[in-house]
């Protein structure tokens, strides 16, 4: 006979304590169902939540259900979440003092699971409050949206990638590199130079968020980015002289950084055979604070020496 176990919460957000709920019930039941309960306005939301989950244990099947119910009323629940998977469980996992009333409802056996938080001593409170701090009991998808996203902007060769490379070292985590410079010297290499189709733009812009998403899951609580879809828009602006709504649409749905550094075309303009845009880096700087500015995402300025420019963008990162 196939033992069905359920495991049900909140998972906001999923942590190492839920884990060790989740992998027991695998360990325990021939077939584990996971349920997710979706509370309106919560962030992550359920259905962000329960995609974690399907990713962290594959072979559990997770369901949402509307946290409408009382949280004491176990006949209640009981009686949903038997609703919603069609039948009663043989075995309920649990880590709360519920899980034996919830049991009884069910009229199936209850297994607790580290009660007392001894094993992992976390909780989604906890993470919610400060997930920087509770780094290391999430897992890869989940410190991917907790992860704080500095993006680095600005005119050609004004030291964004030097920057950047000096500031993930300081926080020992890791950069993403620009990918609009990868598909620039990509089409040096064809000869294509002198003419930019609109649909580029837009591959860069998507590829930069795909990029910056899959490092988010791997960075060390701060992810640096050289660049982001949001200033891909303005190279747009400079090379076709125009506004994308793509472009403009795809910087808008992605996750929005905590922090953007404005590198100062103070700089020496330094040459290294594909640049071509010494003569408007003052347009390109000003055109990036007006649209900074228009879009509320909050900037620094860095300016100075390379150790000027580094102390201020580590003081900035910490703060935001």
């Amino acid at each position: 006979m196939t033992t069905r176990g359920l495991v049900i919460g909140k998972f906001y957000p999923p942590h190492r304590g839920h884990k060790l709920l989740i992998d027991a019930a695998l360990a325990g039941a021939d077939e584990v169902h996971v349920v997710v309960c979706d509370r309106p306005g919560e962030n992550p939301p359920a259905a962000l939540r329960a995609a974690w989950l399907r990713e962290i244990h594959p072979t559990a099947r997770v369901h949402v259900i509307d946290d409408r119910y009382d949280a004491d009323d176990s006949a209640v629940w009981a009686v949903a979440c038997t609703r919603l998977l069609g039948f009663a469980p043989e075995v309920v996992f649990t880590s709360e003092d519920y899980g034996e009333r919830f049991a009884a409802c069910l009229g199936c056996r209850h297994v607790l699971v580290d009660r007392a938080r001894v094993a992992v001593p976390v909780s989604g409170t906890a993470v919610r409050a400060d997930p920087l701090a509770h780094w290391d009991f999430l897992e890869p998808p989940v410190r991917g949206f907790y992860a704080k996203r500095v993006v680095l902007v600005g005119a050609e060769s004004t030291g964004k990638t030097t920057l950047a490379t000096a500031l993930a070292a300081a926080f020992d985590t890791v950069w993403v590199a620009e990918y609009g410079r990868e598909h620039w010297e990509a089409k040096i290499a064809r000869g294509d130079l002198n003419f930019w189709r609109p649909h580029e733009f837009a591959d860069i812009a998507r590829e930069q968020c795909v990029r910056e998403d899959a490092a988010a899951r791997r960075c060390n609580r701060v992810l640096v980015c050289d660049t982001d879809a949001f200033a891909t828009r303005v190279w747009y602006k400079r090379y076709l002289n125009a506004w994308s709504p793509e472009v403009d649409a795809i910087a808008a749905a992605h996750r929005r950084p905590d922090l953007y550094l404005l590198t100062d075309v103070a700089t020496p303009f330094e040459q290294d055979g594909t640049r071509d845009g010494e003569r408007i880096r003052g347009w390109m700087h000003q055109t990036f604070v007006e649209e900074l500015t228009a879009a509320a995402r909050p900037f620094v300025a860095v300016t100075g020496t390379r150790e000027e420019r580094l102390a201020t963008a580590v003081a900035a990162v910490r703060s935001c």
